[in-house]
């Protein structure tokens, strides 16, 4: 098939930064093969592929190297071609595992884009586990930020979560890709999530995405969302949103929001802006 792939940068900050995603609308869902390979041509972290079922969408999402279960960025890129085709307004999707929203508001030439994320949770991570991640990035005990305890969160794909002391240590993040794909596929990670807390409602973060063959994503919408969970399983004092700082250091400022509710384990709301590559 010739498929024709709109590429969004998402979460984008005004009219630079942002996560590129390919986005391809098909009248039936395109072969999974069909799929992975225009994922790989695109070069993109991640393709959102939909095409309609029922009311909604079918969704699926492949990185260069393999399927993912969800990806937030590429669901904001996808309420963005969503609304420049068909209209303002909220989109059901289907993912693999879950039942998802998607909702996309027009203003100019950007668009405005929210996604209610998959059900959340989150545990605490495995000592021997947490050795090897210190170990691939080059950090230690003493780098680590006490207020906030390293652990695993979900939002449709688990994440590692490492919340840093020092801003200037996350700015000097770097390991071996091929190494840290290894140990994400061992422990079953979609990304590593490298943070910094300025402030309790405002974050900076790094994500490692080497399963995925990327070895850093500019934004992250499903970390993010699986963050948010787990800062309500801990009671972090989140007032109902966080606002996250991404992809600074590689030279693409993204801006992610989040907006949590109090019941344990429902999804979140992320959201933010979405500009045509």
């Amino acid at each position: 098939m010739t498929a024709h792939v709109d590429r969004i940068a998402a979460f984008s900050d005004g009219t630079h930064g942002g996560n590129p995603a390919g986005v391809v609308i098909a009248e039936q869902m395109p072969a999974e093969d069909e799929m992975q390979r225009i994922a790989a041509e695109v070069g993109y972290s991640e393709t959102a592929f939909a095409a309609p079922e029922g009311a909604g969408w079918r969704v699926r999402y492949f990185a260069p190297v393999g399927e993912v279960a969800f990806c937030g960025h590429a669901t904001i890129a996808l309420g963005a071609t969503l609304a420049g085709r068909f209209g303002d307004g909220t989109y059901a999707l289907q993912l693999n595992d879950a039942g998802i929203s998607v909702e996309g508001q027009r203003h100019g030439d950007r668009v405005q884009a929210a996604l209610i994320s998959p059900p959340t949770r989150s545990g605490a991570v495995e000592a021997e586990v947490l050795e090897a991640a210190l170990a691939l990035f080059g950090l230690d005990d003493s780098d680590l930020d006490p207020t906030l305890p390293a652990a695993v969160a979900n939002a449709g794909n688990d994440h590692l979560v490492l919340a840093l002391r020092d801003r200037t240590r996350l700015a000097t993040m770097e390991y071996d890709l091929n190494r840290g794909a290894a140990y994400m596929r061992l422990n079953g990670f979609t990304t590593i999530n490298l943070l910094w807390v300025e402030t309790p409602q405002r974050f900076h973060s790094r994500n490692a995405f080497a399963i995925g063959g990327v070895l850093e994503d500019p934004a992250t919408g499903a970390a993010a969302a699986a963050l948010a969970g787990y800062l309500r399983d801990i009671g972090w004092p989140h007032g109902g949103t966080i606002d996250i700082v991404q992809g600074e250091d590689m030279g693409a400022r993204s801006l992610l929001r989040v907006e949590i509710g109090d019941t344990p384990g429902q999804g979140v709301r992320v959201s933010g802006s979405a500009r045509r590559i």
